[in-house]
């Protein structure tokens, strides 16, 4: 059984593009100076269509979190964590977290972003817990 993969549209390939160059890209206003995440014709926070993709530090910290103890088919392995994390630039994001025991994680972990590929044409940012906070 295959992963669920997403389809990229004219409005969010370059954050797509982005992934499989390894860069976390998203847009940004020049309106009123924010990010947002996901990729939009017009600003969530202002409402503005000044909008331009800059790369991202890729760096946050765990706002919530989730272990799933049973995957919704063989394509995803359980357990696994989904992980809520707010971005060092504003924008909150869902992925999964990588290379971490489940009883491990915690609220306000920093993480970095890796990117996982699922496909051939399909790249996905995931994070794993850095600095004080990462496990031996």
């Amino acid at each position: 059984m295959e992963k669920i993969l997403p389809r990229p549209t004219d409005i969010s390939a370059p954050y797509w593009d982005g992934c499989k160059e390894g860069v976390l890209r998203l847009q940004h206003c020049t309106d009123c100076d924010r990010y947002q995440f996901y990729p939009r014709i017009l600003c969530s926070h202002c409402g503005g269509r000044a909008l331009e993709w800059r790369d991202t530090s890729g760096r946050g910290r765990i706002a919530s979190y989730t272990v799933v103890q049973r995957g919704v088919s063989k394509a995803y392995p359980a357990p696994y964590v989904v992980v809520l994390v707010d971005l060092e630039e504003g924008p909150r994001m869902m992925s999964s977290l990588v290379d971490a025991e489940p009883e491990s994680v915690a609220v306000g972990a920093s993480v970095g972003v890796e990117f996982a590929s699922w496909s051939d044409d399909t790249t996905l940012p995931v994070f794993r817990i850095v600095g004080e906070d990462a496990q031996a």
